[in-house]
């Protein structure tokens, strides 16, 4: 079970990462936001039977700072509701953001 997190995790900041490559600086805002997203969904209890699921999840900050989901492109209806109910309304700390910008999150869990 915790060997899936992490594997998740892994393959999130991997993915995330080169989504979000700009000059590489730690205080880059949106790879901030990338780890705030990856420590919101580590907590998992996926069986073998869902692995290798991948979803593409497009979502904006509002106003307070809570992540709003706009839509969910998954292999899977299991971790479509998953992201859903992990991420949708929930506040991230992000200093420089812009409200109603739209950001793509890939997300893969692997074996």
């Amino acid at each position: 079970m915790r060997k899936i997190s992490l594997v998740l995790v892994a393959a999130m900041l991997l993915s995330i990462s080169s989504a979000f490559a700009n000059e590489g600086d730690s205080e880059n805002p949106s790879k901030r936001l990338a780890v705030q997203i990856s420590e919101l969904l580590r907590d998992n209890s996926f069986s073998a039977k869902h692995l290798d699921m991948t979803a593409q999840v497009k979502f904006m900050l509002n106003e307070k700072r809570e992540i709003v989901i706009l839509a969910i492109n998954a292999d899977n209806e299991v971790l479509e509701s998953f992201v859903n109910e992990k991420l949708n309304y929930q506040k991230v700390n992000v200093e420089e953001y812009k409200e109603g910008r739209t950001y793509t999150m890939p997300v893969r869990i692997a074996g």
